[in-house]
């Protein structure tokens, strides 16, 4: 890596709201703001937003407040370049004047054509250059004719080009696989490559970090610096992220928008870890690694070049370490939301913050995340429960044993002075022993009646937060059930 001092390290993310961010967006955000924290240097906020044609409405909203639920906090912008079209238009018209550029009166509807011949003799398809030598006779003639030009790159018909990449190295590109490529299209907005090495240039960015997609386009930029005797910035193109299937990353491995995981649950800190960790190592075997540290150790030396692979289980795991890594308090602070919003209407709001505590602290540590706090913690709030019968039946008691077991455990739960667990457990297993049954048997039969489940949080401690008269209530209920389902 070419010596950089600490305060001229500038770095943006330049998203384009075309869509909603997703991982590989966000991930490229996170090693931007990493080097620039890590060295001490700015993080910048532009929003590409020339593509008027598929600009998605709220995207710019949705990736605001993406990065701010994450913490990745900016220094400069969000600029927007649909307000410096002026700039991009001047360096056009540099280029044109400098002969580095031409005007192109191609029609889409000629270009479309043309892309159609080349893939039926399967070449690669490209730009002609059918307006790159017009006379300026010609030129005149078709400006009469009221067509708009675009405006087009003169690549060099022969040579190559080379620029370093601090990840992939030495990269070589022949000037005949590129195209004359468009700078300025005929509504006068500039394309991405034009936009994007004007600011860069402007905003004085000294390294661009990027997905590798744009690796193809570098030489391009490349050209563009040289043509307008700019300095480049260093170049790092980041790994791809690829599915567990080493497909391309997509729905089907689980939500890819970002806003999504925010959605389900997940904690920034949480995302902000696992994220680090595709396409970058502290060590071989380090994976929970703080904010702090992650700034602490980052570098590009460690960005691998092969692929990073998704794993969906391995972030439910990462959130569920960072989830029991939080207070009660904490904890009842972030589930409470999703509480609201996916607890059944029936449920009684406001939530009493306080039974809230009680509940949580017997489903933390089961959670891997927020959004599945609800349907674990559901029949702490019921009044009634949706039981389903069949779980009953899977029990080894038949109809008789079963409800003379639930009989004598609700008598004696009716004599109850103190309600807490260990009274409960004390009881419960003397029941057991009184009517020779294992503790198995009638443990999970009173498991099903409390929660209407068969896997929930341990049975005495449900049966404390739940209090005396819901329990009692739902006894009654399977003592009425029980003949019907296990006959």
């Amino acid at each position: 890596m070419q010596s950089q001092s600490e305060t001229s390290v500038r770095l943006r993310f330049a998203p384009s709201p075309t869509g909603y961010p997703h991982l590989g967006n966000i991930r490229t955000a996170l090693f931007n703001w990493l080097f620039a924290r890590h060295h001490g240097g700015t993080f910048i906020l532009r929003i590409e937003d020339t593509d008027v044609a598929r600009k998605v409405e709220g995207a710019v909203d949705i990736i605001l407040d993406s990065l701010r639920w994450l913490g990745l906090d900016w220094d400069e912008g969000p600029y927007f370049q649909s307000q410096r079209l002026l700039v991009y238009r001047e360096t056009a018209q540099r280029l044109l004047d400098e002969d580095h550029a031409y005007l192109c009166y191609c029609s889409p509807e000629r270009l479309e054509v043309m892309r159609q011949e080349q893939m039926k003799r399967k070449e690669p398809p490209k730009y002609d250059r059918r307006c790159r030598d017009l006379t300026q006779q010609q030129r005149t003639q078709l400006k009469a004719t009221g067509i708009t030009p675009v405006i087009r790159f003169k690549t060099p018909l022969e040579g190559e080009t080379t620029f370093y990449d601090l990840i992939h190295d030495r990269m070589t590109f022949k000037h005949d696989t590129l195209d004359d490529f468009v700078l300025l299209k005929s509504d006068g907005y500039p394309t991405y490559h034009l936009a994007n090495i004007v600011d860069d240039h402007l905003m004085a960015i000294s390294h661009v970090l990027r997905a590798e997609e744009w690796l193809s386009s570098t030489p391009r930029h490349v050209l563009l610096y040289r043509a307008l005797h700019w300095q480049a910035p260093q170049f790092a193109h980041l790994p791809m992220i690829l599915g567990s299937d080493r497909a391309k990353l997509s729905k089907r491995h689980g939500a890819t928008n970002i806003s999504e995981y925010q959605q389900q649950g997940y904690l920034p800190d949480a995302m902000i870890n696992f994220l680090a960790l595709l396409g970058w190592s502290v060590d071989d075997r380090t994976e929970l690694l703080s904010r702090e540290e992650l700034i602490k150790h980052f570098s590009l030396e460690r960005v691998g070049k092969t692929p990073a692979i998704f794993n969906k289980e391995k972030l439910e795991w990462m959130n569920g370490v960072y989830l029991r890594r939080l207070s009660l308090g904490q904890f009842v602070d972030h589930a409470m939301p999703f509480l609201d919003r996916d607890l059944a209407k029936s449920v009684r709001r406001p939530l009493d913050e306080n039974y809230v505590g009680r509940v949580l602290s017997l489903i933390q540590e089961r959670a891997k995340t927020l959004g599945e706090v609800p349907q674990l913690a559901s029949f702490f709030f019921l009044d009634e429960l949706p039981y389903d019968t069949s779980l009953l039946s899977k029990g080894k008691l038949d109809a008789k044993s079963a409800t003379k077991a639930m009989t004598i455990a609700s008598q004696k739960l009716e004599e109850v002075l103190t309600w807490d667990a260990t009274t409960l457990e004390c009881i419960l297993r003397s029941v057991a022993t009184e009517l020779n049954l294992s503790t198995g048997e009638l443990f999970g039969l009173l498991r099903v009646a409390v929660t209407g489940r068969t896997a929930a949080p341990p049975l005495f401690q449900t049966m404390a937060v739940l209090g005396k008269d819901q329990c009692l209530k739902r006894f009654k209920m399977i003592l009425q059930l029980l003949p019907a389902c296990l006959n």
